[in-house]
């Protein structure tokens, strides 16, 4: 279980400082599939940042199974458990897809099992697996990519920073799919940033942040039906 008590965020110094995080408590229980949503510019990826330690948190804490790891940085988190998909995915001159997903894995992996996890995500294993992460590559397939390499990490709780941008072309039911059954399968917690409608439906919580802070937080049947129905500049998509 993760806990952010009286979490806030205040990115520059002095004068010039603004705060993104306002004062936000949240806890994410184990096994849940939890939605974070609400307007652009709201603070919705800076929140998934303190959580994977890209970002520090300038109060408050963060704590997992009991264990205060506010001070931690994302190489600790991960060793914990704590994996983080980017909106706009990392390229990596000089290494394999294969060697890549191996490097998630945690292992030296087989070919045969890191073409299981590229046909996962829609992707012709043969025509990929030996394939720099470079910029040959383009965004969506990147993007599918780094979906695989979290896939092999099995971790107990992933990060997705807005999934569906850049996948155009793989059909987006075949994203839903995945997530249900890494869901299934590692029985960690998933937190999806997004503002598809799709996406939110397969939730099991909805947080909503709004101005830097939680506005609403609660099970998907209780939230979903007012969000969806009301005029909130979150621009929620079908898919």
């Amino acid at each position: 279980m993760l806990e952010l008590k009286h979490i806030s965020f205040e990115a520059g110094e002095g004068v010039s400082g603004r705060e993104i995080i306002r004062d936000v408590s949240v806890t994410l229980p184990d096994n849940k599939f939890i939605a974070v949503t609400g307007p652009n510019g709201g603070g919705k990826s800076t929140l998934a940042k303190l959580i994977a330690g890209i970002e520090r948190p300038t109060k408050g804490q963060i704590l997992l199974d009991g264990e205060d790891i506010t001070a931690q940085g994302i190489t600790e988190r991960a060793k914990k458990g704590i994996s983080y998909a980017f909106q706009q995915p990392v390229r990596f001159k000089g290494i394999t897809v294969k060697d890549l997903i191996g490097l998630a894995a945690g292992e030296n992996i087989s070919t045969a099992k890191a073409c299981n996890y590229l046909s996962e995500v829609g992707l012709c294993a043969k025509d990929y697996i030996n394939r720099e992460v470079n910029a040959s590559l383009s965004g969506g397939e990147l993007k599918r990519i780094e979906i695989a390499t979290v896939l092999a990490r099995k971790t107990k709780l992933t990060l997705f920073d807005e999934p569906e941008a850049g996948i155009d072309l793989w059909s987006f039911q075949n994203l839903i799919r995945v997530f249900e059954k890494m869901h299934d399968e590692t029985h960690g917690s998933i937190l999806i940033i997004s503002h598809q409608e799709r996406i939110l439906n397969i939730a099991d919580e909805v947080i909503v942040i709004a101005d830097g802070k939680v506005v609403q937080s609660g099970a998907k049947d209780e939230i979903l039906p007012g969000l969806l129905g009301m005029a909130s500049g979150c621009q929620f998509t079908k898919g």
